[in-house]
């Protein structure tokens, strides 16, 4: 099975409505869209089969989803998740949401394939993610057909919030940054060695930790220390990712909150490398609307 199958559980449907879910690890973006208009918006904690079971996926749906939806009126559900890029993944996260869209057509895709298709619909281009974590592929106008694997916060995710955090707390612990802003950190995020080394090696979710503190790096940017931090972590992104596909006359673009707020740095990066970011959005929704109001179901 490739990128782009389908996942899907067809039931018969006439009612029209169209549900399409962008999901990272830290939140999911539900929009409800009836013929091209989005008529209804929630959002909910970010669901991840990598690290979530199908029952914490359907206990999530229930408690934060369920209840502000009319879930038998909706004909179709495009989702678009981190961690759903294998088909084991993408059957686990059908089989949390057929629990209550009995009704519904479900394809499950990557995030990946959400960014790119967001991005640049039906045209060839190298779609970035910088989020809580990153990724990157070549898309072909249809499908992904080349991707460097993220690796996850631990082996890769360069540029991530995830990573970027990690540098961050890395370096204050081990006396990297000035003790002013390694006080100032601590301080401001109630944190000890101890809080720190219990929420990135025994709770839950250590991604989501680590990436809290990239309001900190964006607040303090012009600092030498934060700005080599994340102006290193994005260089690394272009070179172990970007810079393995085929970079001439294409388009390449950036969807996530870290491409977004961190705007002046990538593109400072990207241009000394000689990339040319041709768009950077936060959030895939518009575009993902877009691109199934433009296409046959």
């Amino acid at each position: 099975m490739n990128e782009n199958e389908i996942i899907s559980t067809t039931f018969p449907g006439n009612i029209g409505l169209v549900l399409i879910a962008d999901s990272g690890s830290t939140k999911t973006h539900w929009c409800v869209v009836r013929n091209g208009v989005v008529v209804n918006e929630i959002l909910t904690a970010g669901i991840n089969p990598f690290y979530q079971t199908d029952l914490e996926i359907i206990g999530l749906l229930a408690e934060q989803l369920v209840p502000k939806l009319e879930t038998g009126d909706i004909e179709r559900i495009y989702f678009y998740g981190a961690g759903c890029a294998f088909p084991d993944k993408k059957i686990l996260v059908s089989r949390a949401l057929v629990r209550y869209f009995t009704n519904s057509i479900i394809e499950i895709q990557s995030d990946l394939l959400g960014a790119a298709r967001s991005l640049f619909q039906h045209e060839k281009g190298i779609a970035c993610i910088l989020g809580t974590g990153s990724n990157s592929c070549f898309y072909d106008g249809k499908e992904i057909t080349q991707n460097v694997s993220p690796l996850g916060f631990i082996l890769g995710d360069e540029g991530s919030g995830a990573v970027l955090g990690k540098l961050l707390i890395a370096d204050c612990l081990k006396n990297q940054l000035p003790e002013w802003l390694s006080e100032k950190l601590l301080d401001e995020y109630e944190l000890t060695p101890a809080t720190i080394l219990d929420n990135v090696y025994k709770q839950p979710f250590p991604n989501r930790f680590l990436a809290r503190f990239t309001p900190f790096l964006l607040e303090h940017i012009d600092e030498p220390a934060i700005f080599n931090l994340v102006y290193d972590s994005f260089d690394a992104f272009f070179i172990r990712n970007v810079m393995q596909y085929p970079l001439e006359e294409m388009q390449v673009g950036f969807v996530g909150s870290i491409a977004h707020y961190f705007r002046d740095t990538l593109e400072i990066v990207a241009s000394e490398r000689g990339i040319t970011v041709s768009e950077i959005v936060q959030h895939p929704m518009e575009g993902l609307v877009q691109y199934h109001n433009h296409k046959n179901p």
